[in-house]
This record gives C-alpha cells, structure tokens and sequence, in this order.
C-alpha cells in the first residue's frame, strides 16, 4: 500500500498549475483505498508483490477517483468527504480536466504492466461505470424503479470495479484461471453488498462521519433499494417525495423509510451478498489467503462512513 500511495502522489505531481493542485487535493482527500487493497490481498500469498501488482492497484484507485469528480460536477456536490469537491472549488471545466487526467493516468500506468488482459479487464469495469452512470441519470426520480433496475445499476457502478480490481490482483500474481473467476465473483458480491451499505447510510449515517447530510440521495432524485422496499409496505411514502425537496423533507421521508423497514430489508440483502461473496472464495484459498477478504466482506455491512 505504501508503494501504491508513492505512485499515486507521483502521479498527481506531475502536472503543473492548478490542474496538478487539483490532482493531489483529490488524493490527499482521503479514501478507504478499499480497491487497491483487494488487488494486494487478492495477489496469490506465495508469490512476493511485483510491480505489476502495484501499477494495477494505483490504476484501480485512479479509476475511483476519477469517477468520484465527474460524479461530483454531475450532482453539483458542494462536499465530499466533509470538504469542499474541486468542482466547488475550482469550477467545474478544471474539475473536468482534472478527472479526465486521473481517468487516462489509470490506463497508461496498467499498460506499462505488459498484460493486454489486465488492460481489458480494467476496461470492461470502467465502460460499466459510466452505464451504470447514464443507467442512474435516466432512473432519477423514478420512485416506480423496480428492484432488478437497482442490482443492474449498483452491478456496474460499484460491483464491476471492485471485481476488476480482485481480478488484476489474481491475474497479475499468476494465478489459475479458476482463482481469477473466484476473486471476480467475490468482488461482485462485495461491490453489491458496498453499495447496500453505502445507501443505508445515507439515509441513517452520522454527517460528522459521513461527510454529508442524510437523505442527500432523496434530494437528488436517485431511488435506492431501502426507498423501493420501504414503498412495498408504505405506499404513502409517495406522496411525500413529490413535494419540494428540503432537508426536513429529505429527514421525514428518512423516519418513514426506516419504520417501513426500508433500511433493516436492505440490512439483510446486504448480508446475504456477504455470504455469497465469502462463499466465492473457496476455489481460490489454495492460491490466496481468504481471511483478510472475508473479514472486509463482514466488515462492507457494519459501515459507519
């Protein structure tokens, strides 16, 4: 992790002015660096970590990046992480830019790893983000969305980059093919359960630990499954989300969602993905150590930010 952070402060460096001031406000804003994690916890134990490994870890980390600023100037975020976004600070064409460096940085450094696989697997996951993306855009304010439009979009805007990551790790350390389907089949299920977790707190969460304020996902218009299991059962939640959008709007229909059992529903879901992910993993414990992975797995559905 230390070599990947020396990567990624190395690459935000490089441009001058305000676009590399911008760059490394993004990456010294803080971050889990949940993603790179998994590709070194996912690279087979016997094996000492290469450069590979590590370009794929600071490439995957990039990839998040960059989305987190592009999705800030489409929400027009004022915060992120309890600080000011760059779109807030420095306007959105310099957020823009920005992203987009981070974004092409991502694909330059993975193919100096020699693997037109990796490349592709990076790829793949990054073409499901911005569907997923455009999948979200055209749902908002969609309180009709079914559950399966739900799995689909939380599939290709967070599942997909945690399996590619799980999979670069596999991949790049020389794994069998069967632990490289293990790992990607893990990161699904982790990715979906993340998501879980990360719309429960928005609806629930602490802002002085989440960094933004309950129920932001309501006023944006964006329908999570705790508000689509809560409609099941309180139908008068509806009327609710047409009037004008407020933070004691956004607080009341929160309340309501959690006494519908929106919020315990989703709790539920989420661990059933743990289990599946955790599950995922025995084909694979020949060739890595599982423990660490499940415990992040166990660890995805006790968030608090």
């Amino acid at each position: 992790m230390r070599r990947c952070e020396q990567l990624l402060e190395k690459i935000a460096a490089l441009p001058a002015g305000t676009l590399g001031e911008s760059c490394t406000l993004t990456l010294t804003a803080g971050g889990k660096r949940l993603r790179p994690l998994l590709v070194f916890l996912a690279a087979r134990a016997s094996e000492s970590i290469g450069e590979g490994v590590v370009t794929a870890a600071a490439a995957v980390e990039l990839v998040h990046m960059a989305t987190l600023v592009h999705d800030d100037i489409l929400d027009r975020a004022e915060l992120r992480r309890g600080q000011p976004t760059l779109a807030a600070k420095f306007g959105h064409a310099v957020s823009a830019a920005a992203g987009d460096y981070l974004f092409s940085c991502a694909f330059d450094i993975l193919a100096s790893a020699g693997s037109i696989r990796a490349v592709s697997v990076l790829s793949a996951a990054s073409l499901g983000l911005s569907r997923g993306e455009l999948l979200q855009m055209q749902a908002s304010r969609n309180f009709g969305l079914a559950s399966g439009a739900y799995y689909e979009r939380a599939a290709l805007k967070t599942s997909g980059l945690f399996s590619a990551a799980c999979q670069l790790g596999s991949l790049l350390s020389g794994c069998r093919e069967e632990t490289i389907t293990a790992l990607g089949k893990f990161g699904h299920f982790l990715g979906l359960s993340f998501q879980l977790s990360d719309d429960i707190l928005d609806l629930s969460g602490d802002a002085s630990e989440t960094g933004k304020e309950p129920g932001t996902d309501l006023r944006e218009g964006t329908v999570t499954l705790p508000l689509i299991l809560a409609l099941r059962n309180d139908p008068s939640i509806r009327t609710l989300l047409d009037e004008p959008a407020s933070k004691a709007r956004s607080a009341e229909i929160c309340r309501r969602i959690e006494a519908a059992g929106g919020l315990e529903s989703a709790r539920r879901q989420a661990g059933k993905y743990v289990n599946s992910a955790r599950e995922s993993l025995r084909p694979a414990a020949g060739e890595i150590d599982p423990e660490p992975l499940e415990l992040i797995a166990k660890a995805a559905v006790h968030r608090s930010k």
